[in-house]
């Protein structure tokens, strides 16, 4: 396999990506000057070295020679940690953050659980969840909001998390203790079947957090 094979089989792992369009990819670099093939690759490289994942949360974020481990949203103290909104994607924590209205902090699951999936809990990040809630609670966690995609796969995504955060409710005796009750609500009114975070627009974002239940 030549190097433009090659290239043509990595675009087309990207998501949806067919070989079609990976290979127009391709020839399109091919016909730009050096400097963009060479930006191309130095932008990749710092993907690399700069870009790591928040310890809290979950999203990548840059953090420069790694010089701190949470992501800005995670370090505002302005941020309401009472709230918590889960999503499945960066990309749809970005929408959120983009169309406004939320001022909580956010916990990426790392994907969606398939409706057939045998192996749920390999498929988003249950475990590493299941740790920030119990250090969450104990800061004053009183809400949690499932921010997933209104389609059959982030409907299942959310019934599985739903399942795990009562089991932890149940067992953690720290908010027994202090007769604490967190609420578990969904986005709310607005939200289509089918619709999915990253492209809702700020205005049916708003209403879907307003109407959470």
């Amino acid at each position: 396999m030549n190097s433009i094979e090659k290239l043509i089989q990595i675009f087309s792992q990207f998501p949806g990506i067919g070989p079609r369009q990976a290979r127009r990819f391709v020839y399109y670099l091919l016909t730009r000057a050096n400097g963009t093939l060479e930006e191309l690759s130095s932008h990749i490289k710092d993907l690399k070295n700069d870009v790591v994942m928040c310890a809290d949360c979950r999203r990548f974020f840059e953090s420069k020679n790694n010089k701190t481990t949470l992501c800005n949203i995670c370090r505002d103290q302005e941020r309401d940690r009472s709230t918590l909104m889960l999503v499945q994607r960066d990309m749809d924590l970005e929408s959120v953050e983009k169309n406004g209205g939320f001022k909580g902090v956010y916990f990426v699951l790392g994907g969606s659980i398939g409706i057939l999936e045998k192996e749920p809990e390999k498929r988003i990040r249950i475990r590493e969840l299941k740790n920030f809630i119990e250090k969450k609670i104990k800061e004053g966690l009183r809400e949690i909001i499932l921010g997933v995609n209104w389609n059959p796969e982030g409907e299942n995504t959310g019934d599985y998390v739903k399942k795990q955060l009562k089991l932890i409710m149940e067992k953690n005796t720290f908010q027994q203790a202090q007769g604490k009750q967190i609420k578990i609500s969904h986005l709310g009114k607005g939200l289509s079947m089918g619709t999915e975070l990253e492209y809702t627009d700020p205005e049916t974002m708003k209403n879907a957090l307003r109407n959470r239940g």
